[in-house]
């Protein structure tokens, strides 16, 4: 057992709180340097926990917008050589790619995380139908696949008719 009491909350639930509120409160020329400090705590998973749900939040205000390339880039060097921060920052790099119809391949998208193929076949900023399409017949697992056909038939409805008829 624990020489702790069971009411107490353990410090780094504490410390996590407290780095979620100093990411969300950093300015962008703070950012790397507030990052690496969380990523030094004794608590890797934690840390990496933190940092993960602040890139997240960041990406995901950032997805469309031109500066997010710059701070991906600055992100990629503040999280160094932590595996699933990198390999995270990828999936949204590539979120980003199919979104704004940029280059992708469907290797990129068929290897990627169930976490990327869930977003990518649910995520309205989704619009291509090749990705949908990918997803819908070679998506990791059926919940994958339903979404992305669902997507799919939803975008067929709402064509015009004028398309539809010859």
């Amino acid at each position: 057992m624990t020489d702790q009491p069971c009411d107490e909350e353990p410090p780094e639930h504490l410390r996590y709180r407290r780095y979620l509120q100093a990411l969300e409160d950093a300015s962008e020329a703070d950012e790397v340097a507030l990052v690496a400090t969380v990523l030094h705590d004794p608590h890797v998973s934690m840390a990496e926990a933190a940092v993960n749900r602040h890139l997240e939040h960041r990406a995901t205000h950032l997805l469309t917008n031109p500066a997010f390339t710059a701070w991906a880039q600055t992100f990629t060097t503040a999280i160094g050589d932590r595996p699933f921060l990198a390999r995270r920052l990828r999936e949204w790099i590539l979120l980003r790619a199919v979104a704004l119809d940029e280059p992708w391949t469907a290797e990129e998208l068929t290897t990627a995380s169930d976490w990327f193929q869930r977003t990518a076949s649910v995520a309205l900023i989704v619009t291509s139908p090749e990705a949908l399409r990918l997803l819908a017949e070679r998506g990791r697992t059926r919940r994958v696949r339903n979404a992305a056909s669902r997507r799919l038939q939803h975008a067929d409805q709402q064509q015009p008719d004028s398309i539809h008829k010859s």
